[in-house]
């Protein structure tokens, strides 16, 4: 629509407030990446010292005694876990909440709660839990003399306690979304389906899946991303072997160079890959059920 006339003082206002807005959310992500492309004899602040891929060769040479790579693969590999018993776990509680069965109330409160708690205290809850297991397997091997239990370590680790860590903060995400899949989820073609004869499996796999799988790409997208970047339920709960984002943690006050700003330009790169092989596959999806339904007989 067209407006006649000038525009308000308040739209002025509103439009500077926005802008502000926008520089302050993107402004330190734009300051890094800058820095990060700065030259041989660059510092850690403007104004820039040339313009090169240095401090990424350096990066990819390795950061010292850290092993950045090692903790790069490890937090890919529990990302993806992550990833995929968040769309699972979800998807059967989505199912499960839709039938309705008696306790439902609490098991959802119990479930979302861990959004509430302060990160930080579920890390330690966590952390303490597993220091309390692995006593109690040390006691058990002093009193029995069990030799499969002699050289028992600990049972933290980072697909025990730290993807339990994980799962804390990315399943309430997980189950709200699927809520609300499931809340307009339209039960007309799961009739029609069972008119047509297929039973309860089939109508699952080949009607449901199918109408939700974008919600499910989504759900993916938050299970990957809010796993990559967590640190504060992690710092508690890994064991001996740090993620990504507790490796980066403590470069920051060890590494005096750009370094650390390639570091940090990978890992939002890593997540800006995420999210738009998530929006393509999105897209695909949609794309791929338009053409289905104009098909003759779709």
């Amino acid at each position: 629509m067209r407006r006649d006339g000038p525009r308000s003082l308040s739209f002025y206002g509103l439009a500077a407030f926005f802008a502000l807005f926008v520089l302050f959310l993107y402004g330190p992500t734009l300051t890094i990446l800058v820095l990060s492309f700065q030259g041989p004899q660059g510092g850690l602040t403007f104004p820039l010292n040339g313009v090169s891929t240095h401090w990424f060769s350096r990066l990819w040479a390795g950061l010292g005694v850290v092993d950045i790579w090692a903790a790069f693969r490890r937090s890919v590999a529990l990302g993806l876990v992550v990833m995929v018993l968040t769309v699972t776990l979800a998807f059967f509680a989505g199912l499960a909440f839709r039938k309705g069965f008696r306790g439902q109330g609490l098991l959802f409160y119990t479930a979302v709660a861990s959004l509430i708690v302060p990160s930080i205290v579920v890390s330690l809850g966590i952390g303490l839990e597993f220091r309390l297991l692995d006593e109690a397997i040390k006691a058990l091997a002093a009193a029995t003399g069990w030799s499969l239990l002699q050289d028992h370590g600990t049972v933290m680790g980072l697909f025990s306690s730290g993807l339990g860590a994980h799962l804390t903060w990315t399943l309430p995400f997980g189950l709200l979304i699927m809520f609300a899949v499931f809340n307009r989820f339209d039960r007309a073609y799961e009739e029609a389906a069972r008119d047509l004869g297929a039973d309860g499996p089939r109508t699952l796999v080949h009607v449901v899946v199918p109408i939700i799988l974008p919600s499910l790409v989504g759900v993916a997208l938050f299970g990957f991303t809010l796993s990559w970047d967590e640190l504060a339920r992690t710092s508690q709960a890994i064991g001996g072997r740090n993620t990504l984002p507790l490796e980066l943690q403590g470069l920051t006050t060890t590494v005096t160079t750009p370094e650390i700003y390639a570091l940090g330009t990978l890992t939002t790169g890593v997540s800006l890959l995420v999210i738009a092989l998530a929006f393509s596959t999105f897209l695909w999806l949609q794309k791929r059920r338009a053409r289905r339904t104009l098909l003759p007989g779709g």
